[in-house]
Protein backbone atom coordinates (compact mmCIF):
# COMPACT_ATOMS: atom_id res chain seq x y z
CA UNK A 1 0.00 0.00 0.00
CA UNK A 2 2.81 2.47 0.86
CA UNK A 3 4.47 1.70 -2.45
CA UNK A 4 1.30 2.70 -4.30
CA UNK A 5 1.04 5.98 -2.34
CA UNK A 6 4.73 6.80 -2.92
CA UNK A 7 4.29 6.12 -6.64
CA UNK A 8 1.38 8.58 -6.78
CA UNK A 9 3.10 11.43 -4.87
CA UNK A 10 5.30 12.49 -7.83
CA UNK A 11 2.21 12.41 -10.06
CA UNK A 12 0.21 14.58 -7.59
CA UNK A 13 3.14 17.02 -7.27
CA UNK A 14 3.36 17.22 -11.07
CA UNK A 15 -0.40 17.97 -11.31
CA UNK A 16 -0.09 20.67 -8.60
CA UNK A 17 2.80 22.32 -10.46
CA UNK A 18 0.86 22.34 -13.73
CA UNK A 19 -2.20 23.84 -12.04
CA UNK A 20 -0.09 26.62 -10.54
CA UNK A 21 1.46 27.35 -13.93
CA UNK A 22 -1.97 28.17 -15.32
CA UNK A 23 -2.18 31.41 -13.33
CA UNK A 24 -1.87 34.35 -15.69
CA UNK A 25 1.49 36.07 -15.85
CA UNK A 26 1.22 39.83 -16.35
CA UNK A 27 3.88 41.25 -18.62
CA UNK A 28 5.07 44.87 -18.73
CA UNK A 29 2.57 45.84 -21.46
CA UNK A 30 -0.31 44.63 -19.33
CA UNK A 31 0.94 46.64 -16.35
CA UNK A 32 0.98 49.74 -18.58
CA UNK A 33 -2.57 48.99 -19.72
CA UNK A 34 -3.71 48.59 -16.11
CA UNK A 35 -1.96 51.85 -15.16
CA UNK A 36 -3.92 53.73 -17.84
CA UNK A 37 -7.30 52.59 -16.53
CA UNK A 38 -9.22 55.24 -14.60
CA UNK A 39 -9.49 55.11 -10.82
CA UNK A 40 -13.19 55.98 -11.06
CA UNK A 41 -15.86 56.08 -13.73
CA UNK A 42 -19.22 57.84 -13.59
CA UNK A 43 -22.14 58.24 -15.94
CA UNK A 44 -24.54 61.18 -16.27
CA UNK A 45 -22.35 63.48 -14.16
CA UNK A 46 -22.62 67.07 -12.96
CA UNK A 47 -19.69 69.00 -11.49
CA UNK A 48 -19.81 72.46 -9.92
CA UNK A 49 -16.59 74.49 -10.05
CA UNK A 50 -16.24 77.25 -7.46
CA UNK A 51 -13.76 80.03 -6.84
CA UNK A 52 -13.63 81.33 -3.25
CA UNK A 53 -16.99 79.64 -2.63
CA UNK A 54 -18.70 81.30 -5.60
CA UNK A 55 -20.10 79.08 -8.35
CA UNK A 56 -18.15 79.76 -11.54
CA UNK A 57 -19.20 76.79 -13.72
CA UNK A 58 -21.56 73.84 -13.92
CA UNK A 59 -20.24 70.98 -16.02
CA UNK A 60 -22.40 68.12 -17.28
CA UNK A 61 -21.39 65.05 -19.30
CA UNK A 62 -22.63 61.58 -20.14
CA UNK A 63 -19.38 59.93 -18.99
CA UNK A 64 -16.46 60.77 -16.67
CA UNK A 65 -13.11 59.10 -15.98
CA UNK A 66 -11.03 60.19 -12.98
CA UNK A 67 -7.27 59.60 -12.74
CA UNK A 68 -6.15 60.28 -9.17
CA UNK A 69 -2.37 60.02 -9.71
CA UNK A 70 -2.43 62.37 -12.70
CA UNK A 71 -4.95 64.69 -11.03
CA UNK A 72 -7.32 65.07 -13.95
CA UNK A 73 -10.81 64.17 -15.14
CA UNK A 74 -11.88 63.25 -18.65
CA UNK A 75 -15.45 64.06 -19.64
CA UNK A 76 -17.01 62.59 -22.78
CA UNK A 77 -20.23 62.74 -24.76
CA UNK A 78 -22.56 65.73 -24.58
CA UNK A 79 -20.24 67.85 -22.47
CA UNK A 80 -22.00 71.08 -21.46
CA UNK A 81 -20.33 73.83 -19.44
CA UNK A 82 -22.33 76.77 -18.08
CA UNK A 83 -20.31 79.76 -16.85
CA UNK A 84 -21.44 82.18 -14.12
CA UNK A 85 -20.32 85.64 -12.99
CA UNK A 86 -19.36 86.66 -9.43
CA UNK A 87 -23.07 87.14 -8.64
CA UNK A 88 -23.69 83.57 -9.88
CA UNK A 89 -25.68 84.86 -12.88
CA UNK A 90 -25.44 82.75 -16.05
CA UNK A 91 -23.11 84.24 -18.72
CA UNK A 92 -22.41 81.63 -21.40
CA UNK A 93 -22.55 77.95 -22.35
CA UNK A 94 -20.07 75.63 -24.05
CA UNK A 95 -20.98 72.43 -25.86
CA UNK A 96 -18.21 69.93 -26.75
CA UNK A 97 -17.63 66.26 -27.45
CA UNK A 98 -14.87 65.87 -24.86
CA UNK A 99 -13.11 67.83 -22.11
CA UNK A 100 -10.29 67.33 -19.64
CA UNK A 101 -10.04 69.10 -16.29
CA UNK A 102 -6.90 69.49 -14.19
CA UNK A 103 -8.31 68.99 -10.70
CA UNK A 104 -5.52 70.94 -8.99
CA UNK A 105 -5.98 74.14 -11.02
CA UNK A 106 -9.52 73.71 -12.47
CA UNK A 107 -7.94 74.34 -15.88
CA UNK A 108 -10.22 72.88 -18.56
CA UNK A 109 -9.57 72.00 -22.19
CA UNK A 110 -12.47 71.02 -24.46
CA UNK A 111 -12.08 69.40 -27.88
CA UNK A 112 -14.18 68.54 -30.94
CA UNK A 113 -17.30 70.31 -32.21
CA UNK A 114 -17.23 73.22 -29.78
CA UNK A 115 -20.00 75.79 -29.71
CA UNK A 116 -19.85 78.66 -27.23
CA UNK A 117 -23.02 80.75 -26.84
CA UNK A 118 -22.97 83.85 -24.68
CA UNK A 119 -26.08 85.36 -23.16
CA UNK A 120 -25.11 88.60 -24.97
CA UNK A 121 -25.69 86.95 -28.39
CA UNK A 122 -22.13 86.07 -29.50
CA UNK A 123 -21.57 82.50 -30.73
CA UNK A 124 -18.15 80.91 -31.26
CA UNK A 125 -17.41 77.73 -33.26
CA UNK A 126 -14.01 76.00 -32.96
CA UNK A 127 -12.31 72.62 -32.46
CA UNK A 128 -10.42 73.27 -29.19
CA UNK A 129 -11.08 75.62 -26.31
CA UNK A 130 -9.27 76.20 -23.03
CA UNK A 131 -10.66 77.77 -19.88
CA UNK A 132 -8.26 79.21 -17.33
CA UNK A 133 -10.36 79.45 -14.18
CA UNK A 134 -7.75 81.55 -12.33
CA UNK A 135 -7.62 84.19 -15.10
CA UNK A 136 -11.29 83.75 -16.07
CA UNK A 137 -10.36 83.52 -19.75
CA UNK A 138 -11.38 81.24 -22.60
CA UNK A 139 -9.06 80.91 -25.57
CA UNK A 140 -7.94 78.79 -28.51
CA UNK A 141 -5.14 78.77 -31.06
CA UNK A 142 -7.30 77.00 -33.67
CA UNK A 143 -9.54 78.32 -36.44
CA UNK A 144 -12.66 80.09 -35.23
CA UNK A 145 -15.94 81.38 -36.60
CA UNK A 146 -17.85 83.97 -34.61
CA UNK A 147 -21.35 85.28 -35.15
CA UNK A 148 -22.55 88.34 -33.29
CA UNK A 149 -25.96 89.59 -32.25
CA UNK A 150 -25.81 92.09 -35.13
CA UNK A 151 -25.45 89.27 -37.71
CA UNK A 152 -21.71 89.78 -38.27
CA UNK A 153 -19.72 86.66 -39.12
CA UNK A 154 -15.99 86.74 -38.50
CA UNK A 155 -13.34 84.12 -39.13
CA UNK A 156 -9.79 83.76 -37.94
CA UNK A 157 -7.15 81.80 -36.14
CA UNK A 158 -6.75 82.19 -32.41
CA UNK A 159 -9.25 83.65 -29.98
CA UNK A 160 -9.22 85.14 -26.47
CA UNK A 161 -12.15 86.30 -24.41
CA UNK A 162 -13.57 86.83 -20.97
CA UNK A 163 -16.04 84.10 -20.05
CA UNK A 164 -19.14 86.19 -20.83
CA UNK A 165 -17.68 87.00 -24.29
CA UNK A 166 -18.15 90.75 -23.98
CA UNK A 167 -14.43 91.55 -24.45
CA UNK A 168 -13.03 89.22 -27.08
CA UNK A 169 -10.48 89.29 -29.87
CA UNK A 170 -9.51 87.16 -32.83
CA UNK A 171 -5.73 86.97 -33.09
CA UNK A 172 -5.55 86.59 -36.90
CA UNK A 173 -8.96 87.79 -38.18
CA UNK A 174 -10.54 87.63 -41.64
CA UNK A 175 -14.17 88.12 -42.65
CA UNK A 176 -17.00 90.42 -43.63
CA UNK A 177 -19.09 92.69 -41.43
CA UNK A 178 -22.40 94.39 -42.18
CA UNK A 179 -21.16 97.71 -40.78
Amino acid sequence: MFKTIFKRIPFLVFIAIIMNCNTPIINNNQYEELAEKPDQESWDVRITVTNAGIKRADIKADYLEQYNDKGFLTLENNVQIDFYDVDEQHMSSVLADKAEINERTNFLQAVNNIIVKSDSGVTLFTDTLSWDNAKELIYTEDSVMITTGTNDTLYGIGFESDVNMERWKILKPRGVTSR
